[in-house]
């Protein structure tokens, strides 16, 4: 049990630090008024959330070597070796790059008033995916929604080498196959919300 929460834990902590970078690519544009000069400039929707990414992998790089090595030296926990942690920060990283493309979505169609979603979002996909507890323990509709998220499938892949029956099978087909599935959709929908942002005025809304 102590390595179940301690995976969820460490995950949990990546995965906020890593999509904030993603989201706040957008944000800090809207709050320091400047968004409209960033669109201005010749920078591809793809350059200003894959350049956002890159910083939040290495940030998230950075907590998980923190986090780790914490539970390695109070609880004596060790990761499952560097293959299977190499899958789960894999894992744990295209999942806020997902989530922090949906935030940057919501803003670009609804506002500001959406923001909060830069930190709430994050936190209601890990109370569906199993971070904190196994994904059987959900009421059936929600069992349904965490199979939809592809950390849930990453978790599962790691935690069984501790011990634990994934749920649901096939974990690395599902949880890279969902990923690539929603980054190409998100990827399009943005494009096209940076487009309609820009001929709605939602563009200079945001720079107000």
């Amino acid at each position: 049990m102590l390595a179940f929460i301690l995976t969820g834990a460490i995950t949990a902590g990546v995965l906020q630090v890593t999509q904030l970078d993603v989201s706040y690519s957008l944000l800090y544009d809207i709050w320091s008024k400047s968004i409209k000069h960033t669109f201005m400039a010749p920078v591809s929707q793809y350059d200003y959330i894959i350049g956002s990414w890159i910083i939040g992998i290495l940030r998230g790089a950075v907590v998980f070597i923190m986090l780790a090595v914490f539970s390695q030296k109070v609880f004596n926990f060790s990761m499952a070796g560097v293959v299977p942690t190499v899958i789960l920060l894999a894992g744990i990283f295209i999942t806020a790059l997902v989530i922090g493309m949906m935030v940057c979505l919501l803003i670009l169609l609804y506002g500001q008033r959406v923001e909060v979603t830069a930190w709430s979002l994050s936190t209601l996909i890990m109370l569906a995916c199993g971070i904190y507890y196994p994904v059987n323990f959900l009421p059936r509709p929600f069992t349904g929604i965490a199979f939809a998220i592809p950390l849930t499938h990453f978790l599962e892949y790691y935690r069984s080498f501790y011990g634990f029956a994934p749920v649901f099978h096939s974990s690395l087909w599902w949880g890279f196959g969902l990923s690539a599935v929603y980054a190409v959709l998100l990827f399009r929908l943005l494009a096209h919300a940076f487009k309609r942002a820009r001929k709605t005025g939602m563009i200079l809304r945001l720079s107000e």
